[in-house]
C-alpha cells in the first residue's frame, strides 16, 4: 500500500484549498469572547472566534481593548488557537496600525487569522497586508498571517477578483449591511434579511461575483450574518441557501444559538463523506491511481475533491471512522 497522504499526493505542488470551519463567530467584549471560548472548548473547536477591535471597542479605548484581546487569547481558554482579529477600517490609520502591532507582537504565531473591514479598493488592501506581514516577519513569525477581507463597499466588490490576487488572502467576507445601505436606498432594507437577501438581483449579483473571485483564486468565500438572533430554523435556512444556491463555504454568526445551525448546514452529507471515505481508501490502496466505486471511475481529479470534502467534514466535528483517522488524522 502507498502510504503517501492526500496532502502529499494529491496537489503535484499546488497551493491547496484552505480548509477552514463553515462558522466564525464574531465576538467584541472581554465578556463575549470568554463565552465564545468556553463553547469553542465545549463544542470541540468547529467554530473560529473572531475578537472585534473595529465595532467592540470603546471611543478612546481602542489601545486597552486590543491589549484585552491579546490578554484573552494568551490564556489558558484559548485551547484551540482558532481565534482571530477584526482590526480598524484603512480610513483609521492611527487604529489600524496599532491593532496591527498590538496584536502580532502579543500573539505570535497564536493568531488564526487578521481581518480586514471596509476596504474601497485594492491598493488599501495591500498596503495592510504589506504591513501585517511585515510586522509579523520582524516578530519572528514562522508563518505568513492569513488575511480575511470584507467585501462590503462598491469599490471593494469592483475591483474583488484585483483583491483576490493580493497574497495571503485566506477568507472574502461578504458584509451585507455596508453594501446595501451604499445603494442609497435604491435597494430596500428587507434585502439585509431572507428571503430578499437571496432574490433582490443586485444583493444576489454582488454575492455571486465575489463568490467567484474568491473560489477562483484559492479563497474561502464567507456569508453574512443572519439578523434573526434566536431563530435557529432560520439560521439554518440562511446558511443552507448560502451554501447551496451561492457555493459560500463558511457564515458568519453573532449569536451563540447560531453556531451549530451554521455548522449542520455547510457540513458535507453524512452518507456523500462516508462514500468519499471509502473511495479515498481504495485509491491510497491502488496507489492514487485510478480506481472504480459503484460502477464509476474516479482518478486523482475526483479525489482531490474527494479529499477536500473528507477534510470539511472532519474540520465541521463529523465522526470519521477509526479506518479514516489512523490513515489521515491521527
Amino acid at each position: 500500500m502507498n502510504n503517501l497522504h492526500p496532502n502529499e499526493t494529491l496537489f503535484d505542488g499546488e497551493e491547496s484549498f484552505p480548509i477552514i470551519p463553515t462558522c466564525e463567530h464574531f465576538a467584541g467584549s472581554e465578556k463575549l469572547i470568554n463565552k465564545a471560548l468556553a463553547q469553542q472548548n465545549q463544542m470541540g473547536g468547529v467554530f473560529d472566534i473572531t475578537c472585534d477591535c473595529e465595532d467592540g471597542a470603546q471611543t478612546g479605548k481602542e489601545k486597552e481593548h486590543a491589549e484585552m484581546i491579546v490578554r484573552m487569547l494568551t490564556g489558558a481558554d484559548n485551547k484551540h488557537n482558532m481565534a482571530g482579529a477584526r482590526i480598524h477600517d484603512y480610513t483609521h490609520e492611527k487604529f489600524w496600525r496599532q491593532d496591527v502591532d498590538i496584536l502580532v507582537d502579543g500573539l505570535g504565531d497564536r493568531i488564526a487569522y487578521i481581518t480586514i473591514p471596509k476596504p474601497t479598493e485594492t491598493d488599501q488592501v495591500a498596503e495592510m497586508i504589506d504591513y501585517i506581514q511585515k510586522r509579523a516577519a520582524n516578530s519572528g513569525y514562522s508563518r505568513e498571517v492569513p488575511i480575511h477581507v470584507l467585501i462590503e463597499t462598491h469599490g471593494a466588490l469592483h475591483e474583488v477578483w484585483e483583491i483576490a490576487k493580493l497574497p495571503a488572502i485566506q477568507v472574502l467576507d461578504f458584509g451585507i449591511m455596508d453594501f446595501v445601505s451604499g445603494h442609497h436606498g435604491a435597494v430596500p432594507l428587507s434585502a439585509v434579511r431572507s428571503p430578499d437577501q437571496f432574490e433582490h438581483a443586485l444583493v444576489a449579483l454582488g454575492k455571486a461575483e465575489m463568490v467567484a473571485a474568491a473560489l477562483s483564486n484559492g479563497i474561502v468565500p464567507a456569508h453574512n450574518v443572519s439578523l434573526d438572533l434566536k431563530n435557529t430554523y432560520q439560521t439554518y435556512s440562511d446558511a443552507k441557501r448560502a451554501r447551496d444556491e451561492f457555493g459560500f463555504l463558511r457564515m458568519w454568526s453573532i449569536y451563540p444559538m447560531q453556531i451549530q445551525p451554521i455548522v449542520d448546514a455547510m457540513k458535507p452529507d453524512f452518507s456523500e463523506a462516508a462514500d468519499a471515505i471509502k473511495i479515498l481508501c481504495q485509491a491510497q490502496d491502488a496507489e492514487w491511481g485510478p480506481t472504480q466505486f459503484k460502477g464509476e471511475i474516479h482518478d486523482r481529479a475526483s479525489y482531490r475533491y474527494l479529499w477536500e470534502l473528507v477534510q470539511r467534514a472532519q474540520i465541521s466535528g463529523m465522526e470519521m471512522g477509526e479506518e479514516a483517522t489512523q490513515r489521515w488524522f491521527s
